[in-house]
């Protein structure tokens, strides 16, 4: 028999992962009351309308007191907020990353939760493996040049610090590889096209550079929801990578585009890319392409184990389903992952500047 959950509180409620627990947890026979959490809070629509919502920003420096009260009485706080952009502000995405996590696992703790769910990345991961599974004992060390990674490792060792105290919440850390569904692909292409790019130039590619050697780990977003809801009724602690066996290689990363390749060595592609986002080109930083060349497949046997988890999609699915709601435009109702016209975009540009320096209102 599982663990009673009455009361479960996500932060990051409508992003990507969030949309998909939302819709797992309600299917449950006797489903949770859920306090969600997120910077802009979605409409009353499914799978929206099931939550209590608040809003707060994770990089004030007044969450945590914020969040002590909403986390007061909740069996399990689900931790999957996380910031991508505005990637030249620095600063901003560390306090998100870092001292935000801080200030949920510690929130949690004060207020007496019994579990906590936070949601890393294989992006922890050393570099040493590419293309070869590793467990969980692998380096999670990162990749130096990829903010992501570094931020990621730094919010595991805050966590490593804070669990250490005796009589704190389980803590349960996933690490999946490339996360994706339909609805997310509007959120992707907002995240690394420039603003003032048609969202329709990606049904009009003629050609992509590519290192062949691709080999990405990647998983549904609907598969990880179904992991954190095991975790949940068993509230089973440590850690657990999550990801299909089979990855996104370089032919599966094209097809979906319908276009050609042009073999480049991931070096030259990252060099590129970064030199692109120091001019302000593009909002994408070169170390994501060093992440992508980088980051090992995940040995996924702990999860199988413990979890009873399977994943229902392979990597090139995911893939495919999330690149096919890119091209249709279509999202989801969340602030986060909603569709937006071309002109909606250049407004927001010429009001408030290019999604890769704005402070998210």
């Amino acid at each position: 028999m599982g663990v009673a959950l009455k009361r479960i509180v996500v932060t990051g409620a409508s992003g990507n992962v969030g949309t998909a627990v939302l819709r797992c947890l309600a299917k449950r026979a006797n489903s949770p009351e859920i306090s969600a959490i997120a910077r802009r809070t979605p409409p009353a629509r499914d799978p929206y309308s099931a939550a209590t919502w608040a809003s707060i920003d994770l990089a004030d420096r007044d969450a945590q007191d914020r969040l002590r009260p909403l986390m007061a009485g909740a069996d399990a706080v689900v931790h999957l907020a996380w910031g991508f952009q505005p990637s030249h502000r620095r600063e901003y995405l560390r306090r998100v990353a870092v001292d935000g996590t801080r200030a949920v696992f510690a929130a949690a703790a004060e207020a007496g939760v019994p579990h906590v769910v936070h949601m890393s990345s294989g992006a922890v991961y050393e570099a040493g493996s590419y293309g070869r599974p590793i467990d969980e004992s692998w380096p999670a060390t990162g990749v130096p040049h990829c903010v992501y990674s570094v931020d990621k490792v730094a919010a595991e060792r805050a966590l490593d610090e804070l669990s250490a105290a005796p009589g704190g919440p389980v803590l349960t850390r996933l690490r999946p590889g490339f996360i994706g569904q339909y609805a997310a692909g509007m959120g992707l292409e907002r995240y690394v096209l420039p603003d003032f790019v048609p969202s329709a130039i990606t049904n009009h590619l003629p050609v992509l550079p590519i290192d062949r050697s691709l080999a990405i780990p990647a998983v549904h977003s609907d598969d990880i929801a179904t992991a954190i809801d095991a975790a949940l009724e068993r509230r089973a602690g440590g850690t657990f990578n999550l990801a299909s066996s089979v990855p996104v290689r370089a032919a599966d990363f094209v097809a979906p585009f319908g276009c050609g390749t042009v073999p480049v060595p991931w070096r030259v592609l990252s060099s590129v890319a970064e030199a692109a986002w120091r001019l302000r080109v593009q909002p994408v930083e070169g170390g994501w392409i060093e992440l992508a060349y980088t980051t090992p497949m995940l040995d996924c046997d702990r999860a199988a184990r413990i979890l009873d988890w399977t994943p229902r999609h392979d990597g090139p699915a995911v893939w495919k389903e999330t690149v096919a709601g890119m091209r249709a435009g279509v999202g989801a109702d969340s602030p986060v992952l909603r569709s937006r016209s071309t002109r909606e975009k250049l407004a927001t540009l010429v009001e408030r500047g290019p999604i890769d320096r704005r402070i998210p209102s």
